[in-house]
């Protein structure tokens, strides 16, 4: 299987809105920042995914996407193919029975 995970979500700004004249008040211009993130799994040879939309890219988010996968795929032995991310590497992750974490080796220019 092969996972990863992708950022989704938006960058604004808010600014200042209309009112009468003379009620204006002053607000600062700031950026605000909304994002969510989702976590995927691909096996190719059965057809099959899973995924989770969560609110961080975290070893605390990666332990339950990797409880997910190993509950959907309770049957199989899964080998999980994963870029080098901080939180694919932690201490802290909690890496079930059933699952092996493969870490895509650095390429090359």
């Amino acid at each position: 299987m092969a996972g990863d995970e992708g950022r989704f979500g938006r960058i604004g700004e808010v600014r200042a809105c209309w009112c009468p004249q003379g009620v204006r008040p002053t607000v600062p211009k700031q950026q605000v920042r909304q994002y969510v993130y989702a976590y995927a799994a691909v096996a190719p040879s059965l057809g099959k995914m899973t995924c989770l939309t969560l609110p961080y890219a975290n070893t605390k988010m990666m332990n339950l996407f990797l409880k997910q996968v190993s509950l959907e795929f309770a049957d199989y032995f899964v080998i999980l193919q994963l870029d080098k991310a901080s939180w694919h590497r932690s201490n802290c992750l909690t890496v079930p029975e059933n699952i092996r974490l493969i870490l895509q080796p650095a390429h090359s220019r």
